[in-house]
């Protein structure tokens, strides 16, 4: 399993995340053997995403499938709107780091270090 957490925060240190998410996900060749995701900003306490889980296990490793699995985001958590981050922006960016850690396993890049015009 290739382990990988990601934060988002206004601040790039020293700042509390508006959302944390950490992904563990095992392939057996490119198949989904056991997925572990989990989400601190999401609830009220860190929470693991199991519809997120089950939408991956036993599914074959590509973009499309981690795209069909985005919609199960909203079984596993109802955001907090507060001021780091509205719910919207919550969920999405939850997402969002599914998709980047995926683009992370194919060997892609994906540095977000710096947002330039």
């Amino acid at each position: 399993p290739d382990l990988a957490c990601y934060k988002l925060s206004k601040r790039f240190d020293q700042d509390i995340s508006a959302v944390c998410g950490c992904f563990n996900i095992a392939l057996d060749g490119q198949e989904v053997a056991q997925a572990r995701i989990a989400f601190g900003g999401m609830a009220g306490i860190p929470k693991r995403a199991r519809a997120v889980e089950a939408a991956l296990a036993g599914r074959e490793w590509t973009l499309a499938t981690v795209q069909s699995a985005l919609a199960a985001f909203a079984e596993d958590f109802t955001p907090m709107t507060d001021m780091r981050a509205s719910a919207t922006y919550r969920l999405e960016s939850a997402q969002n780091m599914l998709i980047r850690y995926f683009h992370e396993r194919a060997g892609q890049a994906v540095s977000v270090l710096e947002v330039a015009p």
